[in-house]
């Protein structure tokens, strides 16, 4: 897509004053698939020198928001935590082609705050807390499940960029379960839920997204029952928030949702207590 508005680039090292118009640029993915009649101004981040995704000295891992898919994916392959496949399940995810899983970013995937943004469902699911950075220079840390507040929009202000996610060392050892449906072989995820079964205390963390039009996290300290799932789903989701469009109707997500709760609670308590 020719974005024939946009009449300036700018080098994000050079800080400039923000201002109607102006929009980052990462992996230009999602801004050069559509017409932005509304850009006037790409702020470049590629030159920001950040590195791609790393382990902290607390065992923490560290993903750049300009991390794209295809490094995420590699870093993770050989990875030891426990919960490593499901970096690759949520990658896997994408209805991408190789060369958008080399370009797309990380920080992209959730700026965009879609539904199916899998990236906002693998962050999600494993308690991950956005660093973002102001225009003045204030750094503030928002937990993922509480960055995107619906379908598309985000807590991010004017000008306000997230510079990464972090996943704690603890949730990177937790068990995990991926359930997705689409309503075709290649589509785009109608539902996708990931359970998450805490390495100390035994919490389950089920992260419904996809199916929803914001990330829902229900947490269960006791091993639940099917019950107590189903009711957490039914009580945890306002009808208003099951997400429509043309990738599948709010009943046929309701359905799946509650389908693959089920399903997430057996792999994670039953079997594994067998």
């Amino acid at each position: 897509m020719d974005l024939n508005t946009v009449v300036e680039m700018r080098d994000a090292r050079r800080r400039d004053t923000w201002r109607p118009g102006d929009a980052w640029l990462g992996g230009g993915t999602y801004l050069f698939s559509e017409p932005q009649p509304h850009i006037r101004r790409l702020i470049d981040l590629s030159r920001m020198g950040w590195e791609p995704v790393r382990l902290t000295a607390a065992g923490d891992l560290e993903i750049a928001a300009t991390c794209t898919v295809a490094q995420l994916s590699r870093f993770a392959r050989d990875a030891d935590w426990t919960a490593a496949p499901l970096v690759e399940q949520c990658c896997r995810a994408f209805l991408a082609s190789w060369k958008i899983w080399h370009m797309a970013t990380v920080g992209g995937n959730l700026c965009n705050g879609l539904p199916a943004g899998p990236m906002i469902s693998l962050t999600a699911a494993l308690d991950g807390v956005c660093t973002l950075l102001s225009q003045g220079g204030e750094v503030r840390e928002v937990p993922v499940r509480d960055f995107v507040i619906g379908a598309g929009v985000k807590v991010l202000q004017p000008g306000e960029l997230l510079r990464s996610i972090t996943l704690p060392a603890r949730a990177l050892a937790s068990r995990t379960a991926f359930r997705q449906a689409s309503l075709y072989g290649l589509g785009r995820s109608g539902a996708l839920l990931i359970g998450a079964r805490d390495p100390i205390d035994g919490e389950l963390a089920l992260t419904v997204t996809a199916s929803t039009v914001r990330p829902i996290q229900l947490r269960f300290a006791v091993p639940p029952n099917a019950e107590a799932v189903r009711e957490a789903v039914e009580y945890g989701v306002r009808p208003e928030e099951w997400f429509d469009d043309i990738h599948g109707l709010p009943a046929w997500r309701r359905h799946m949702t509650f389908r693959f709760a089920e399903e997430i609670r057996r792999e994670l308590i039953e079997e594994a207590g067998r």
